[in-house]
């Protein structure tokens, strides 16, 4: 099972197309979706959401009719645990995590390898009140919007292979697309590794733990996944995300690649003082060392590439009163909305629907 999964990850680098300018240019903006008074797909989230709490439940509510209605193809599964915090003492806290899937039609259990991206939906409980704007409400409805962005293209894409008697058999063509909404990141005391990141914790268990049905080409839901690209603390002005893993630098490098471009075409909001992604022109031997705690830390320790997308250092309002959507930067938020779709795009080599000689999207 190694070389499979070696060879899962292998594959989306040989087969990756690099977007046009004309799919660069069509890649659409999140607009008043993510105003943070009443945009249809931020303002829902902007709210203290604390485990186990209404308001958390609320958030839960706005994640579930968004795609059960806006977007029917993607599926939506629970997994949910219990534990124990330092705050709450002997009372068990539910931690509740979305795992929302759009994938071939013809896929069978275990055959499908799934581009993962990721964000917390929690808040902190201390200090009351915290919303949690950059941390990471924003970065759950970018997700959202990556998700409305891609979908009629990824219809698109499995009608074409079908039409062309090719489902199943290959990695190209049985890549989907996979959203982790987590449960319980923030501490509910300080920062240790029984106080945080409860739900990845819990769901990167499990998912070692349940086996795909016999000669399927992943062992596990582990295995699926090809890429864990984990989005935190986006949204405030002037971001800086290093590259942190030697190992997945070349996912970086098409990143921060797509961000240049989009830049010289004019087509980001934001006037940063340097680059979002400023290690795309580093060589992958050069890196450092840094490293920062988060979600991805359980799937790490189990093998998953990890691509983290998270400022260093973190923005001013961390973890303060100011994280709320007065302290966003609505440039920056649409620029990162922008940047983390059309990576989705290459990856899922949607550039094979280009249907005219100026080769845009159909």
């Amino acid at each position: 099972m190694l070389l499979i999964h070696l060879l899962s990850l292998a594959s989306p680098i040989l087969a990756y197309q690099v977007l046009s300018d004309a799919w660069l240019k069509d890649v659409p903006s999140g607009g008043d979706d993510f105003d943070v008074r009443n945009g249809s797909l931020l303002a829902p989230i902007l709210i203290t959401r604390v485990p186990g709490t209404l308001g958390q439940t609320k958030v839960q509510q706005h994640f579930v009719n968004y795609f059960s209605t806006q977007l029917p193809n993607w599926t939506i599964q629970w997994q949910n645990s219990t534990d124990k915090t330092p705050k709450t003492g002997d009372r068990d806290i539910p931690f509740q995590n979305l795992i929302i899937r759009r994938e071939p039609p013809w896929a069978k259990p275990g055959e499908v390898n799934y581009l993962t991206f990721a964000a917390h939906y929690d808040s902190k409980l201390e200090p009351a009140g915290f919303i949690g704007a950059i941390d990471s409400a924003a970065p759950c409805a970018m997700l959202m919007h990556l998700a409305r962005s891609i979908d009629r293209l990824l219809t698109q894409r499995f009608d074409k292979l079908d039409s062309h008697g090719e489902p199943g058999g290959t990695v190209s063509s049985d890549m989907g697309v996979q959203i982790l909404l987590l449960d319980g990141e923030e501490a509910f005391d300080r920062w240790t590794a029984t106080d945080s990141v409860y739900g990845s914790r819990s769901l990167s268990q499990e998912w070692e733990n349940t086996f795909n049905p016999a000669m399927s080409t992943y062992k596990t839901p582990l295995d699926q996944i090809s890429l864990f690209v984990l989005l935190d603390l986006l949204g405030s002005a002037n971001p800086s995300v290093p590259s942190y893993f030697r190992t997945t630098h070349w996912a970086y490098k098409n990143m921060a690649t797509i961000e240049s471009r989009m830049r010289d075409l004019g087509l980001l909001e934001s006037k940063p003082e340097g680059p979002f992604l400023p290690d795309g022109d580093v060589d992958s031997k050069t890196l450092g060392t840094m490293y920062i705690g988060d979600d991805h830390e359980p799937f790490m320790r189990r093998g998953v590439p990890i691509l983290h997308i998270i400022p260093a250092p973190f923005p001013p309002v961390w973890h303060t009163m100011d994280d709320d959507g007065d302290h966003l930067d609505m440039p920056t938020v649409q620029d990162w909305s922008k940047i983390v779709t059309a990576f989705a795009m290459e990856w899922l080599d949607l550039m094979e629907l280009e249907s005219n000689s100026e080769g845009g999207t159909v």
